[in-house]
């Protein structure tokens, strides 16, 4: 997203100061950002919009287990043929040779 609110020098040094590197697509492009767009919108209806924290480290931990969990393990993606992330990456790989 190009909008002031994500240009904004203010933000760009709070995410620096976090660790947190920004990606911007090409002007025009359509690509740019759908699949982050995507797991943030799944987030956000899945998980932050049916529960209420009490602290940022409960927060970080429901989100890093839905996440890493969920998400990646046990979610079917239409984009992968209806397997989780991680079973679509070992369909897909090649297979290791033996070391025999």
């Amino acid at each position: 997203d190009r909008g002031s609110t994500y240009t904004a020098t203010s933000f760009i040094r709070l995410c620096a100061d976090l660790g947190i590197r920004q990606s911007m697509g090409r002007v025009g492009s359509c690509f740019d950002n759908a699949a982050a767009e995507a797991f943030f919108s799944s987030l956000e209806w899945e998980v932050l919009s049916r529960q209420e924290f009490d602290t940022r480290a409960q927060a970080r931990a429901v989100v890093i287990d839905w996440a890493y969990g969920f998400y990646n393990h046990q979610r079917r993606h239409s984009a992968a043929g209806m397997m989780s992330p991680v079973n679509y990456e070992q369909s897909t790989a090649a297979p290791v040779p033996d070391a025999a």
